[in-house]
C-alpha cells in the first residue's frame, strides 16, 4: 500500500481537508453549513458541502439535497466540474488505522443529464508499487504506484471534450480517456525542469514522494488544482508551482517562484481560474508559500499566458475567484476581496448581516465563490452569503445569508447547531421561534454539567413574533475566554414562560 505523506511546509489548506461538522438537512436549504466549493452554470448552482452535494435551480429560493441518497450515502464533496449537462463530483470520507485518522478519496459520481441520475466511478488507484510510463521512445520514466485510496483524494476536476482532468495530491494528476474509460497518468516534469516536450530525451521518476521504493521525490507531482481553457490548453497547480500544456498533456512548461524575472508569489496553487473580457484574458491563481523562504501567500495572475506574472493580496490565504466581467472576487482566510481594475486596487467585505433573517456571517473565512450575472455567492463555515454588485447595489451593500437548518417540530421546540461544535472554528446557534402573536423578551444563558453559569449570551432582548430565529454562542464564558471541551446545557427564557432546555457538546 503507497501512502504519500505530507510535508509539514506544504501542509493541505483548510479548505481542501475533509470537513468534521454537522448539521441539519431541509430542502428548502441546503444541507450543510460548511460550503467549500460553488459552481453556477446557468440558473443552476451546485454546492460541496460537508454533507454531500446540492443543487438549486431557482437562484437558491429551494435545493436538492444528496445527502443519504443511494448515490451519494454520507460521503463528503470534495471537488464539482460541470459542463453542460455533465456533471463529476468527487467524494471523500475519513478512515482510522492504528488509531490515527486519515483522508480517502471514495471515487466520483458522474451525472450527463445534470444531476437526474448518476453513475459511481471508484477512486483511481494503480496495480503495481512502480510502473514504467511509456511518454516516448527516448524517454525512462518510472511512475510511483497509488495503490491505496488513503490521502489519494481528488480536487479539483476539469472537463474536456475528450477527457477528464483531475488532482489528488498524492494520486497525482490524471486524466480520464473516454475512449478507453480509463485513467492514465499525466506526465509532468520534475522539479528540476521548467518544461518537458514529447520530443526530449527525458529520465525522471513520476513521483510524488520518495518513500522506501528509492524513487525520486517531486513536488510538482503532487497536483491540486486543474483547469481547462480549452481542449487542448490545460493549466495545472501543484506544490512545485504552475503547469501548462497547449498540446493536450504531450509537452508541458512550468511556472515556479524560482524560474521566472516576473514570478508567482508562491509555488503550492490550490486554484486557478480565468477571467475573459471583451479586451482581454487573465488566468488568475491562489499562489500560497511552499518551501522557500522567498516565497508568500497571495494571489498570481497573468495577461501573456505565463510569461510574466503580476501579483495581489500578499500575505493573504486565497481559496478561489469568481468573476463578472472585468470584476474579480477572491475567497480568503481574511474575508472576500474585491477589484475592479484587474487587481490594481482592491476593496474588502466587511460586516456580512442580513436585516431580514437578522443572520450575521460571523466567520471570516471563505472557501468558494461563484457569480451569476450580478449576483456573487460564497460559502466557507458558516453557510453561504449572497450580493449584488452592480450600479444600483454596490457589492456588499446588501447581504443575504441562507444556513443549514430544520424547521422546528413545534412552536416549542428548540434545538443547537451544529452540535457537536469546536469553538475554535465555528459558532453555535440555537433555534427557536417565540410562539408568541406579538413582539416577546428572550433571554439565554449557558450552563457547565454542575449548572454553573457560564455565560449569559443575551438578555431580555426583543424578538419578532411568525418566524424562526438563531442566538448564537461563540463557545466562550464571560471572561471571553473558550469553556473547555464537555456537555453544557442551554436554558432559553421567553417571557416569564417556563424555560426551554437544551444540550450541547463541546469538542476542539
Amino acid at each position: 500500500m503507497t501512502v504519500v505523506s505530507v510535508n509539514a511546509q506544504i501542509a493541505i489548506p483548510h479548505s481542501l481537508s475533509l470537513s468534521l461538522h454537522t448539521a441539519t438537512s431541509s430542502q428548502s436549504n441546503p444541507a450543510s453549513n460548511v460550503v467549500t466549493d460553488i459552481v453556477v452554470r446557468g440558473d443552476t448552482i451546485w454546492l460541496g458541502t460537508g454533507k454531500g452535494l446540492s443543487r438549486s435551480t431557482d437562484g437558491g429560493r429551494t435545493w436538492k439535497n444528496y445527502y443519504n441518497t443511494p448515490e451519494f450515502g454520507t460521503e463528503d464533496i470534495s471537488a464539482i466540474a460541470v459542463r453542460g449537462k455533465e456533471v463529476w463530483v468527487a467524494t471523500a470520507h475519513s478512515v482510522i488505522r492504528n488509531d490515527v485518522s486519515f483522508p480517502e478519496g471514495s471515487g466520483f459520481r458522474v451525472s450527463t443529464d445534470g444531476g437526474d441520475s448518476w453513475r459511481t466511478l471508484p477512486q483511481p488507484v494503480d496495480t503495481y508499487n512502480i510502473d514504467t510510463l511509456d511518454y516516448n521512445a527516448k524517454s525512462f520514466i518510472r511512475a510511483l504506484g497509488i495503490t491505496t485510496a488513503i490521502n489519494n483524494i481528488t480536487y479539483d476536476i476539469a472537463i474536456t471534450n475528450d477527457g477528464v482532468w483531475i488532482t489528488s495530491f498524492a494520486g497525482m494528476a490524471r486524466k480520464w480517456n473516454r475512449t478507453t474509460e480509463q485513467w492514465e497518468l499525466v506526465v509532468l516534469p520534475p522539479d528540476n525542469l521548467s518544461s518537458i516536450s514529447i520530443t526530449d530525451s527525458l529520465r525522471f521518476d513520476l513521483s510524488p514522494s520518495g518513500g522506501a521504493l528509492g524513487l525520486q521525490e517531486n513536488l510538482n507531482h503532487r497536483a491540486f488544482s486543474v483547469y481547462a481553457e480549452n481542449d487542448s490548453t490545460i493549466w495545472i497547480g501543484t506544490a512545485a508551482g504552475i503547469n501548462k500544456t497547449t498540446n493536450n498533456g504531450k509537452s508541458w512548461v512550468r511556472f515556479s517562484k524560482q524560474n521566472q524575472l516576473q514570478p508567482i508569489s508562491g509555488n503550492f496553487v490550490v486554484a486557478i481560474a480565468q477571467q475573459r473580457t471583451s479586451s482581454k484574458t487573465i488566468t488568475w491563481a491562489a499562489t500560497i508559500n511552499a518551501n522557500d523562504k522567498t516565497e508568500v501567500r497571495g494571489v498570481s495572475y497573468t495577461e501573456d499566458g505565463g510569461i510574466t506574472w503580476k501579483q495581489a493580496l500578499l500575505g493573504e490565504f486565497a481559496h478561489n475567484f469568481a468573476f463578472n466581467n472585468n470584476i474579480v472576487y477572491v475567497p480568503t482566510d481574511n474575508g472576500i476581496f474585491r477589484s475592479d481594475d484587474f487587481g490594481v486596487t482592491w476593496i474588502q467585505s466587511g460586516t456580512i448581516y442580513d436585516p431580514l433573517n437578522r443572520h450575521r456571517y460571523t466567520q471570516p473565512t471563505f472557501y468558494s465563490a461563484a457569480a451569476q450575472g450580478d449576483t456573487l455567492w460564497f460559502g466557507g463555515i458558516d453557510g453561504i452569503v449572497k450580493t449584488i454588485d452592480n450600479i444600483t447595489h454596490p457589492f456588499g451593500s446588501q447581504w443575504s445569508v441562507v444556513r443549514a437548518a430544520q424547521s422546528l417540530s413545534s412552536p416549542t421546540s428548540t434545538y443547537a447547531y451544529p452540535n457537536p461544535f469546536a469553538p475554535d472554528d465555528e459558532v453555535v446557534r440555537i433555534h427557536y421561534t417565540t410562539g408568541k402573536s406579538l413582539t416577546a423578551s428572550v433571554t439565554l444563558r449557558i450552563f457547565d454539567y454542575g449548572m454553573n453559569l457560564v455565560r449569559t449570551v443575551v438578555q431580555n432582548v426583543m424578538r419578532e413574533p411568525n418566524r424562526e430565529h438563531d442566538e448564537i454562542w461563540d463557545g466562550r464564558n464571560e471572561n471571553r475566554t473558550f469553556v473547555s471541551n464537555g456537555v453544557y446545557f442551554y436554558q432559553l427564557t421567553i417571557d416569564n414562560d417556563e424555560p426551554r432546555w437544551g444540550k450541547i457538546l463541546v469538542i476542539q
